[in-house]
C-alpha cells in the first residue's frame, strides 16, 4: 500500500519530531560528559587522589553560594576566600539550613570561574556528589576537598589565573521514593 502525499508528510514530521528527541535527549549527558573532559563552561575535574606535586606558588580560591529561584533554604560558604599552595590539597565547607517546616531535598550544581581554570580545578570529594536533604531546622556543613593541578602553570590560557572562584547553586529535587521524615526532633548525629 503506497502513501499519499500528505499521510508521507506526517509520516516525515513525526520521524523528525523523535529524532530530535533523541539527539535532545542524548545531548544532555555528551555535554556533561565534554564538560568534564574539557573543563569547558568551567566545569571541574573528578580525582581520587591528592596531587603528587606542590609547587611553591600560590593561588586564591574563593567560594560562591547562590540557590535557585524556589529553593527555601539558606546556603552560604563558611570561608569566604583561601590561598594554597598550586597542587595542595585544599578543605573548605558550605552551609546549609532547612528554615522550613518540612523536609526538602536539594542538589547542587557547579563551576569554576574563570573558565580556563576549570579543567585544573579537581575535586576528590564534595557534596555536589550526591543529594542532600535536611530535615525541618536543620543546618549542616557539607565539606569539599580539592587542589588545584599544578599543570595550570604551563597551559597557554591557564597559567594567567591568579584568582578561582568555586561556585555552586542548589536547587530543590523531590524527595526519594519512600523517604520518612525523622520529624525535627531527633538528632542525625546521635546514635
Amino acid at each position: 500500500m503506497a502513501l499519499s502525499g500528505s499521510q508521507k508528510t506526517v509520516v516525515q514530521t513525526v520521524g523528525l519530531v523523535v529524532f530530535m528527541a533523541g539527539l535532545a535527549w542524548a545531548s544532555i549527558p555528551f555535554y556533561d560528559w565534554f564538560c568534564r573532559v574539557t573543563g569547558f563552561g568551567g566545569t571541574t575535574s573528578v580525582s581520587e587522589v591528592v596531587s603528587s606535586t606542590i609547587l611553591d606558588q600560590t593561588i586564591k580560591v574563593r567560594f560562591d553560594a547562590s540557590l535557585e529561584r524556589n529553593m527555601p533554604w539558606e546556603f552560604t560558604p563558611v570561608v569566604r576566600e583561601m590561598e594554597l599552595r598550586i597542587g595542595e590539597t585544599g578543605l573548605a565547607f558550605y552551609e546549609a539550613f532547612n528554615p522550613t517546616d518540612k523536609p526538602v531535598a536539594g542538589s547542587a550544581s557547579y563551576n569554576v570561574a574563570p573558565y580556563a581554570a576549570g579543567g585544573f580545578f579537581s575535586k576528590i570529594d564534595c557534596f555536589c556528589f550526591e543529594e542532600q536533604i535536611l530535615e525541618p531546622g536543620e543546618r549542616i556543613q557539607m565539606p569539599v576537598t580539592f587542589y588545584v593541578d599544578p599543570d595550570i602553570v604551563t597551559d597557554r590560557d591557564a597559567k594567567y589565573v591568579h584568582s578561582i572562584t568555586l561556585s555552586y547553586t542548589f536547587y530543590q529535587i523531590d524527595l526519594p521514593e519512600g523517604y520518612a521524615s525523622l520529624g525535627p526532633s531527633i538528632d542525625k548525629n546521635l546514635n
